[in-house]
């Protein structure tokens, strides 16, 4: 494409030339002057496009001026009386410059601005010519003439302008449907996975749990019997009936996932919910180095939502960065700002933390059931959060963004056929 442009600038150039070197040859010939300015023009024509570029306000009136002042010049050399040059369409450059480069007003104040330079001729030669009315018509022609290709090229340049500007939006159109169509695509490829996992974890939790109450209970009778006379046997028992219990949460949080969400939707006050969530988290590891910043917007409206399920995706959220931060100072700054998706006003809520961020090669994995880089973690927490999203029938995925610095981002949003629910914007860890 650049070679296609670069060859279609040196054609015009040539074309240039050949323009230029053709009123060189013709009469006056032997004037200096005119095969000077008639250089100047050709020059300036070659760096215009540079001067331009480099000051994209004030380049446009200068190249304008310039031309105008060239062909001031060109005519005042071409003839006994500059008004009477046959060289006067030279005007013709800057006009047809103004309605490239400007909209209709400014195309009809330069059009002027070159007639009334073409116009000052009028002032040498009333000193010695009578103003005729068939010369004033003439003049009067060839102005509006003037005005006139000015007009009639800057409307094909607008609408010119106006039908690139439609394709562009087309294409980003275009280029945003088929994002969302992958996004879609690969929602919906991940959902069947979490519902065939979800229905097989409910299967496993249900067959698991059974045996799991005889084996506690067994434990507890043990226990029961043998505490006075034979202590090892009681200790062993306690360990069982520990490690009963252990597995009984972890079954609990299988059919978490596995349980379809009931949603009890209602006006609710997202900075209250983040609030409750970050007085958990702290409360299960009171003796983290984490530092929260909290940064919320005045007025904010309340939102549609289930506050029960949004306090559990951020509870989940807000624990994995403090433990990525776990065992050395961190911040974790959460702001909360208004919002509004398809016209309906909502919230974004903003988390960032100062962790290690998510490696590359496993960003495509975090919300995946049974998925986790912790020695002791399960890898139902984030999947957990993508359940209860898909639940509000909304989206999450993961985005890396080098504008914001070093991190990972992932953007949470939900919806639901009753209205804008939530934004969620958080740096993984």
């Amino acid at each position: 494409m650049l070679d296609r442009e670069r060859s279609a600038i040196s054609w015009i150039d040539f074309l240039w030339l050949a323009f230029l070197g053709g009123l060189a040859i013709l009469p006056p010939v032997d004037e200096i002057h005119k095969q000077l300015i008639l250089l100047a023009i050709a020059v300036f024509q070659f760096f215009e496009g540079r001067l331009v570029a480099r000051f994209p306000r004030e380049g446009r009136s200068i190249s304008i001026g310039i031309k105008i002042v060239l062909a001031t010049l060109l005519l005042d050399h071409t003839g006994e009386m500059g008004i009477n040059s046959s060289y006067y369409p030279i005007y013709y450059l800057p006009v047809i410059t103004a309605a490239i480069y400007y909209g209709p007003l400014g195309t009809l104040l330069w059009t002027a601005l070159a007639s009334l330079a073409y116009c000052s001729f009028l002032i040498p030669a009333l000193e010695q010519y009578e103003f005729t009315a068939e010369g004033a018509t003439d003049l009067a022609i060839r102005i509006l003439f003037f005005f006139l290709a000015a007009v009639l090229i800057n409307r094909f340049v607008l609408e010119n302008r106006r039908q690139v500007q439609r394709y562009q939006a087309l294409s980003e159109t275009l280029e945003e449907t088929n994002r969302q169509l992958q996004r879609a695509e690969a929602e919906a490829r991940r959902s069947e996975r979490l519902a065939a996992l979800g229905q097989l974890s409910a299967g496993l939790a249900h067959e698991i749990r059974n045996p799991l109450g005889v084996i506690k209970g067994s434990a507890e009778m043990l226990t029961q019997k043998v505490a006075n006379t034979n202590p090892l046997a009681s200790e062993l028992a306690g360990y069982i009936s520990l490690e009963v219990n252990r597995l009984n949460s972890l079954v609990a949080r299988f059919l978490d996932f596995a349980r379809p969400s009931h949603l009890d939707l209602r006006p609710t006050q997202v900075a209250g919910v983040v609030d409750r969530a970050l007085d958990s988290v702290r409360a299960q590891m009171p003796d983290s180095q984490v530092t929260v910043e909290r940064r919320y917007a005045r007025a904010l409206p309340d939102i549609l939502a289930d506050a029960q399920f949004c306090e559990q995706i951020f509870v989940n959220l807000i624990l994995n960065a403090y433990q990525a931060m776990q065992g050395q100072p961190g911040k974790l700054s959460v702001s909360i700002a208004h919002e509004t998706s398809s016209g309906k006003p909502g919230v974004a809520v903003q988390f960032e933390d100062t962790g290690p961020g998510v490696p590359p090669e496993l960003r495509e994995q975090i919300f995946n059931p049974f998925f986790t880089s912790k020695k002791d973690g399960v890898g139902l927490g984030l999947a957990i959060v993508a359940k209860i999203v898909d639940d509000h029938r909304g989206w999450i995925r993961l985005e890396a963004d080098s504008a914001r610095g070093a991190g990972d981002h992932c953007n949470l949003s939900l919806e639901s056929a009753h209205g804008f629910l939530l934004s969620c914007d958080y740096q993984l860890s």
